[in-house]
C-alpha cells in the first residue's frame, strides 16, 4: 500500500497545467461542465468577467485550468472588454497564455465588432445614430495611438464603407482631404461622417481637428458631397461637431 500511494504521489507532482494528472483532468472537466451548463441555462449575464473569460480560453488551452489565466488576465487589463482589446503583444506577457490564447481573445473581439458593425452597415445611421455611437465606441474608445476613420453615405445616410484612413502617434493622425474626398468618388458616396479618437479619453476638439474638418468639408461640398458631422471618441465618451454647432 505505502508504494501504491508513492506511486501516486509521484504522479501528482509530476502532473503540470499543460499535462494535468487524473485528479487535476478530472477537476478541470468537472468545472467547465459546470459552467457550461451556467451558460446555457442561465445565460451570459449570469457569468462574471473572469467566468466569461474561462471559457473563451477553454478551447484554445484544452489541457489547462484557465481559472488562473483569466484572474491574471483580469489583474493585468481591468475588465473583460480591456482584455480582449488588448495589443498582441501585451497578451503575450501573461506567461502560459501563448498565441492560441491570444488568438482566441481577438477572435471574440473581432466577432464583438463583426456584430456591432452588421447593427449599422446599410441602414440609414443618421436615424439610429446610438446605434453607432455603441459601434464607434466597441471600435475606437480602447485604441492607444489616435486612429481616423471615414463613414461613407449613400442618397438614403445608408452606410455603405466604413473604412479607416491613417493611424498616428498618441495625439495625432495625418489626414489629407483630397483623398478622403477621391475615395467618396470612388464610392459614389454623398455623404460623409468622420470618425477620430482620442487615446487620452478627453473628445474635446484641438484646434487641428477644427481645421482638419473645415477644410475637408469644403473639398466635399465642391463636388456635391455632404458632411454631415465629425465625431470624436473618446473612453466612454463622445462628442459630434454637429451638436457642437462646429461644422459651421
Amino acid at each position: 500500500m505505502a508504494k501504491h500511494r508513492s506511486g501516486f504521489a509521484d504522479q501528482l507532482c509530476l502532473a503540470t497545467p499543460e499535462d494535468p494528472g487524473p485528479q487535476t483532468a478530472v477537476g478541470v472537466d468537472g468545472h467547465r461542465a459546470r459552467m457550461r451548463t451556467k451558460l446555457l441555462t442561465a445565460g451570459p449575464d449570469a457569468l462574471g468577467d473572469h467566468e466569461l473569460l474561462e471559457m473563451v480560453l477553454f478551447t484554445a488551452l484544452p489541457r489547462r485550468d484557465t481559472r488562473a489565466l483569466a484572474r491574471a488576465l483580469l489583474a493585468r487589463f481591468g475588465s473583460f472588454a480591456n482584455v480582449i482589446a488588448a495589443p498582441p503583444g501585451e497578451l503575450r506577457e501573461i506567461e502560459g497564455l501563448g498565441d492560441a490564447g491570444v488568438a482566441s481573445l481577438k477572435a471574440v473581439q473581432a466577432a464583438a465588432l463583426r456584430l456591432a458593425r452588421g447593427e449599422v452597415v446599410n441602414r440609414p445611421v443618421v436615424s439610429s445614430w446610438n446605434r453607432l455611437m455603441e459601434y464607434l465606441q466597441a471600435v475606437l474608445a480602447r485604441e492607444r495611438v489616435e486612429q481616423f476613420r471615414v463613414l461613407f453615405l449613400d442618397v438614403r445616410n445608408r452606410l455603405i464603407a466604413d473604412e479607416p484612413q491613417g493611424r498616428g502617434t498618441v495625439d495625432h493622425t495625418p489626414v489629407y482631404p483630397r483623398e478622403v474626398v477621391k475615395r467618396a468618388l470612388e464610392l459614389h458616396a454623398t455623404a460623409l461622417i468622420l470618425v477620430h479618437n482620442h487615446p487620452s479619453g478627453d473628445p474635446s476638439p484641438s484646434g487641428a481637428d477644427r481645421e482638419m474638418t473645415r477644410e475637408i468639408a469644403q473639398a466635399a461640398r465642391a463636388l456635391g458631397i455632404t458632411l454631415h458631422d465629425h465625431v470624436v471618441v473618446g473612453n466612454g465618451r463622445w462628442l459630434s461637431f454637429r451638436q457642437e454647432g462646429l461644422l459651421g
